[in-house]
């Protein structure tokens, strides 16, 4: 049995925060570039050009790519063989987002209640998703997640009958609804089967694949890319003024569901598809 402490646990997620908020990731920055060497619209390419000014801007000057720093949401596969020492486990997280956001000057976003909006002054408490794997090891992901692309997500109970043309016609649906609220081009997360909350965690799973790398599925991979091609195609472009480039992405997860159901999720992420991963 392997012991970690919480210790650990707090230092990395701190650090997650910073990185994540600091250092969109290779592929990302990567799928702007090709994006704004395809753009057909002169104002979508100097768009494109200026988010592209503004990773490097915060990158080099450890500063927050958007003024949005997020909910934070952590994903945790957790090892079978894993003992955690010292402490409580969720609140290793939350002190080290608690650190990340304060020694980061990090904007805190996060209210206490739903209702009464009180801040609850360092962006605790996480939204903290654990999956219990085989082995001694323990994975982390720290995905700071904007409201504003949040907000344009959708989930829908569709009927079987519906079958891939129907999850297209939502996943555009979805876009199409959001037009430029979510800051575009975006990143589209899909989670498709299980029960509601199922295919919601699947969708936002989805956005951390790397960025243009099919589903091993092919019908999966197909109805990625007719999904892609269709946004595109929907004129709404960068920042919502026009342009071929509105999605990078669209990115599934599938899970199996009950005869009678097709769960469909669409978790909308703006260009600034920000998250960190350690191994401990």
């Amino acid at each position: 049995m392997r012991e970690i402490h919480v210790d650990q646990i707090t230092g990395a997620v701190r650090e997650m925060c910073m990185q994540a908020c600091y250092d969109l990731p290779e592929d990302v920055a990567a799928a702007l570039t090709a994006a704004r060497e395809r753009e057909e619209s002169e104002l979508g390419r100097e768009i494109l050009g200026e988010l592209q000014e503004n990773i490097a801007i915060a990158r080099e000057r450890r500063v927050a790519i958007c003024q949005d720093t997020g909910i934070t949401v952590v994903f945790v596969k957790l090892g079978q063989d894993v003992r955690i020492v010292g402490g409580s486990f969720n609140s290793a997280i939350n002190e080290g987002v608690r650190r990340g956001y304060t020694e980061g000057y990090l904007r805190k976003s996060v209210v206490c209640d739903p209702l009464e909006r009180k801040n609850t002054g360092d962006n605790t408490p996480a939204v903290i998703h654990i999956e219990v794997v085989p082995g001694d090891g323990l994975h982390l992901t720290v995905a700071p997640k904007g409201i504003g692309s949040e907000n344009m997500s959708g989930v829908k109970m569709l009927v079987p009958a519906l079958g891939s043309q129907g999850v297209i016609d939502f996943i555009y649906e979805v876009v199409e609804r959001a037009g430029p609220n979510p800051c575009p081009p975006i990143v589209v997360g899909v989670g498709i089967g299980g029960t509601m909350e199922k295919a919601a965690i699947l969708a936002k799973k989805a956005l951390f694949r790397p960025l243009g790398q099919p589903h091993s599925l092919p019908h999966i991979a197909e109805l990625e890319q007719k999904s892609l091609e269709r946004i595109n195609n929907s004129g709404i472009g960068p920042m919502g003024l026009g342009g071929r480039t509105t999605a990078l992405a669209v990115q599934a997860e599938v899970y199996p569901t009950h005869i009678g159901g097709l769960p469909v999720a669409v978790n909308i992420q703006c260009h600034a598809c920000r998250h960190a991963e350690k191994e401990l």
